[in-house]
């Protein structure tokens, strides 16, 4: 016995729109299947007889399914939307109108400059190509005008048709499957996420530029940059389903986010470093007796230089800085009102510098500090005006090459 072979032919009316969240597209298509049956060949002056939708349900039609719809309805407005023709040979026409919603795989790895083809499938539910056969009546799909299609952030790039068998345990089934090629606009995502957010890393810069005693504006600018650049992210994510993977936007994102908490963390490192840290240090004011002792010290009988060594009696250490500006001299010992300039940076004694760096002026010298990378801690904001900037320009370099053009 020979197979049934069933010759379809598809025009596609509309697509879209596709949901990214639910992984799935619609699509309205005119669906026509065209067959013979030597049972209804009949004897008469018309050649083709037809029939309207009642008829359908009194004669053999093809038990056709679409195997990625997740649910499909026919048109009964205002009629049912089905054709059904005879021809005095047995062939048959029976075609009818379908909205489909369809099962699209999206892989948002590129997200949102990624490109899909999501397919419709359709084979017979029951009969094996040994029973029923499917051919492609044309080779290709018919398409109307893309102007009332409501694709919104995709583009048409294209359709083809391919025939494939698909081996069950039930048997070999012929498939028919319909590639729909959509490539995503990047328009909404631009304005929605992309201009805000590197509005944001820049915005974030602006801290370099603002004196580094202006803390309550320094900290204000930080937290806002950084808590909107949250918000920024959590509004990109509405649009993508849970997927495990790390999207394109992901990516930028997070980069953004870590450039802002970085430029807040850089003036925290600086605030640090730049204020006085000695468990010592103090801001009340006291009274330090500070003695001095004079020392001669002769070249020559004709040239002859004091020193003036300041040391403290209560622990009877030689001071190694100069004296402070506010001094008092009574009975010739010399008095320091304020206490809280005599802070000195822990660096100086090599004891909280790190195993590399070298964070103050002072710290050039000593046999210690060799060998160790000098950076000026106080100008940390110079270096981050040039670094913040040139950094994020190579980012945004590699990152759009990358995803557009490799």
């Amino acid at each position: 016995v020979k197979p049934t072979v069933i010759d379809v032919d598809i025009y596609v009316n509309s697509i879209g729109p596709v949901s990214s969240i639910n992984m799935e597209y619609q699509i309205d298509i005119f669906f026509a299947q065209t067959w013979t049956d030597s049972r209804l060949r009949f004897n008469s002056t018309m050649k083709i007889l037809t029939l309207n939708s009642n008829m359908v349900g009194l004669i053999w039609i093809p038990d056709t399914i679409f195997r990625n719809s997740k649910t499909a309805e026919a048109h009964w407005i205002t009629t049912p939307n089905q054709l059904l023709r005879i021809w005095n040979d047995g062939k048959i026409l029976y075609t009818l109108r379908l909205t489909i919603n369809a099962e699209c795989q999206l892989q948002l790895h590129n997200f949102p400059m990624d490109e899909h083809s999501c397919p419709l499938i359709f084979s017979s539910y029951g009969y094996p190509k040994e029973e029923m056969i499917y051919r492609w009546r044309k080779n290709s799909v018919e398409a109307a005008d893309q102007k009332s299609w409501r694709l919104y952030q995709f583009d048409f790039m294209g359709l083809r048709n391919t025939s494939e068998i698909v081996k069950t345990s039930a048997g070999d089934y012929v498939v028919m499957t319909i590639y729909f090629d959509l490539s995503r606009r990047m328009g909404y995502f631009t304005i929605q996420t992309y201009i805000p957010c590197i509005l944001t890393v820049v915005l974030s810069w602006v801290s370099f530029w603002i004196k580094k005693d202006a803390t309550p504006a320094r900290t204000a600018l930080g937290i806002t940059t950084v808590l909107t650049m949250t918000t920024l992210s959590t509004i990109a994510r509405k649009s993508l389903p849970r997927v495990s993977y790390v999207t394109a936007m992901d990516l930028f994102v997070t980069v953004c986010f870590l450039f802002v908490f970085a430029a807040l963390m850089e003036y925290a490192t600086l605030n640090y470093y730049s204020s006085c840290r000695k468990p010592n240090c103090t801001k009340k004011k006291k009274s330090v007796r500070w003695e001095h002792l004079n020392i001669f010290s002769c070249a020559a009988q004709e040239t002859c230089q004091t020193v003036t060594f300041f040391f403290s009696p209560q622990n009877y250490s030689v001071l190694d800085m100069r004296p402070p500006a506010t001094v008092i001299t009574l009975n010739n010992a010399m008095y320091w009102q304020d206490f809280e300039d005599a802070c000195v940076y822990e660096c100086l004694d090599g004891k909280d510098c790190q195993s590399f760096f070298c964070c103050y002026e002072e710290c050039k010298s000593g046999s210690w500090r060799r060998g160790r990378i000098h950076i000026d801690i106080l100008e940390l904001d110079s270096y981050s005006r040039v670094f913040f900037p040139t950094s994020f320009l190579l980012f945004n370099l590699v990152y759009w090459v990358g995803y557009l053009y490799l």
